[in-house]
């Protein structure tokens, strides 16, 4: 069993660092401040791309730095380096003070401690060779290319990550986690005649390689992404207007991600720049709707034992029974807005200050028999696949491209189509949710999630959904 180094080794030993005198740097800096802590980060990251046959790029990128963060009221300093030294520290606490008010009070009580850990802290990276890697994904390729005639063209990428996290609190409490994630994304091109068309898969997590290394798991992918692909190349021109919308499970679930999910971090509502700022405690969906943001769970894209302040993740329940019930907070707004952390404080790494974003966000199930929503649907699109999409926050309107959809006509699902949109707003849909699935799924592993010029890993779910008189953007009919 392979040992890896510890948060002492890492951050400490190998930087020369003093424990103690980096914990009075931190509480020097915080004193005074309403909140704060010092974020310290190692990380490792590959990546190869297959593509025409050949191995086109492979990267391997090892970065470590800390962040400073002091909060006073709505005011936040932050300063970071990736310096891992008691000098750098000083001069990053020395800007952090600058935000202090000066009341002398002390910093809000640290997170909760926990023993729950949600996925291995084994490294990824260091499981299988490099030859081995390389060979996976040359096999990809004549496996896809195998398996029909028409396909022109294989893009295959493999990701690996390893961080190590160390958050320092002004009173000297210290909490650490440690997050391998890893991707595999299969893209497929095909052709018939001059006509091309793509289908892609992706599959992921926090865990090892091994899983996805396995032939069954990754010719899985190649099915799928060739399925899609040749889907696509009987595609007609989408209809455009208004009608009823069925949303497959899973990946659809982008859309609630997207559209809902962004209006109740917590920032938003408490600058009343959301669509939902104060609506707490009233009707927001149809009955039946449930919204969960959940970091707890096992070996998810999304999942986090601790967030990047520190505060254990959970799952949140945002909208129950179509009630509002919830908004995602880190540790500075919720104290704003008298509410709780939700351990939904994240940052992109090092270089950045925690903000409010969702971990695994999904829709519960519902009770109805997903070939019986369709059966019920006289004309109207059924969306399997999404590829990207916009949303307005303050609006709630949105709109999302589907990369794999099909006509329902007379409750059958007829044939695919190509180039449709859903264009809507947000809190709008929904209340014209007519029926909610049995068959809630969560996504395979694809998720990251934008927000001012951040990214974090995410995942999404949704059962089968349909939506009552959602605009459809397409060919004119």
């Amino acid at each position: 069993m392979t040992a890896y180094p510890s948060a002492d080794e890492l951050f400490f030993t190998r930087a020369g660092l003093d424990r103690a005198r980096v914990e009075g740097i931190v509480a020097e800096a915080l004193a005074g401040a309403d909140d704060g802590e010092l974020f310290l980060e190692y990380r490792q990251s590959e990546s190869f791309a297959f593509d025409d046959g050949k191995l086109k790029n492979a990267s391997f990128d090892t970065t470590q730095g800390f962040g400073l963060r002091a909060v006073s009221g709505e005011a936040t300093g932050y300063a970071h380096a990736s310096e891992l030294s008691e000098a750098a520290m000083r001069r990053a606490a020395r800007t952090v003070q600058a935000v202090r008010t000066g009341h002398g009070g002390a910093a809000g009580a640290g997170p909760a401690r926990t023993n729950q850990a949600f996925y291995d802290d084994a490294n990824p990276l260091n499981e299988v060779d490099f030859a081995a890697k390389v060979k996976l994904l040359a096999d990809i390729d004549a496996y896809a290319r195998g398996r029909d005639p028409r396909v022109r063209q294989v893009m295959v990428s493999l990701l690996g990550e390893w961080q190590a996290v160390e958050i320092v609190r002004a009173d000297g409490a210290r909490v650490g986690d440690v997050r391998p994630l890893v991707r595999l994304n299969v893209n497929v091109v095909v052709a018939d005649g001059e006509h091309m068309e793509s289908g892609s898969d992706g599959a992921g997590g926090r865990g090892s390689y091994h899983a996805y290394f396995e032939p069954g798991h990754w010719q899985a992918q190649v099915d799928e992404a060739l399925r899609q692909a040749l889907v696509n190349l009987e595609s007609v021109p989408a209809p455009a207007g208004e009608m009823q919308v069925v949303l497959g499970p899973g990946w659809p679930g982008i859309l609630l991600h997207e559209a809902i999910g962004h209006g109740l971090e917590g920032d938003f509502n408490r600058k009343k720049t959301s669509a939902f700022a104060g609506l707490m405690g009233e009707r927001v969906a149809a009955p039946g709707v449930t919204v969960i943001d959940d970091g707890t769970i096992a070996d998810r894209r999304g999942s986090l034992t601790v967030d990047d302040e520190g505060t254990p993740t959970e799952r949140t329940v945002l909208i129950e029974d179509g009630v509002l019930t919830g908004y995602l907070h880190d540790r500075q707004n919720a104290r704003l807005m008298g509410m709780k952390p939700t351990g939904n404080g994240r940052r992109q790494g090092f270089a950045h200050a925690p903000m409010p974003r969702m971990t695994n966000t999904f829709m519960e199930s519902g009770d109805r028999d997903p070939e019986e929503i369709i059966a019920g649907v006289k004309r109207g699109l059924y969306a399997v696949n999404f590829g990207g999409g916009q949303v307005d926050i303050t609006s709630g309107k949105f709109v999302f491209s589907a990369s794999e959809a099909y006509l329902i006509e007379d409750g059958k699902v007829g044939a695919p189509v190509k180039g449709a949109s859903l264009i809507g707003n947000g809190p709008d849909v929904l209340t014209r949710i007519k029926a909610i699935g049995n068959d809630m799924a969560l996504d395979p592993g694809i998720g990251t999630c934008g927000k001012n010029g951040q990214t974090v890993p995410v995942g999404v779910g949704l059962p089968t959904l349909l939506i009552d008189g959602l605009t459809v953007g397409g060919a004119a009919v």
